[in-house]
């Protein structure tokens, strides 16, 4: 069975022996057990696991080099239904095929603030 995202990707289901089959292996294997209530209740925080350096580090946000730094920048725009239908209609990458034309037309009209 198929079902669709809301980004319009297409996922495919295990069906129910595949399911089955899947669970069967997972309950099988003794090096990672499914937790129980109990291990949760055991369960400690990473704070207090880790040493502060190391905890630190695991928490800190890593940041992209210059090179990888994303360039494009999040925005809300609104179009009419019937255009949005049809840029989502056309397939993956229609937000690209956007900024494609968005650009060519900047480029064909300069800004006169520069």
């Amino acid at each position: 069975m198929q079902i669709r995202t809301k980004s319009v990707r297409s996922v495919e289901l295990p069906t129910k022996e595949e399911d089955a089959r899947i669970n069967a292996g997972v309950a099988a294997d003794a090096d990672n057990p499914e937790w129980t209530e109990e291990d949760f209740a055991r369960a400690l925080p990473a704070a207090r696991f880790f040493s502060p350096e190391v905890y630190a580090a695991l928490c800190a946000q890593r940041v992209r080099g210059p090179k990888n730094k994303p360039l494009k920048v999040p925005t809300t725009i609104r179009l009419d239904a019937d255009v949005l239908a049809a840029l989502k209609a056309s397939g993956r990458g229609w937000q690209t095929r956007v900024n494609d034309v968005m650009r060519e037309w900047v480029r064909q009209h300069p800004s006169p603030l520069g």
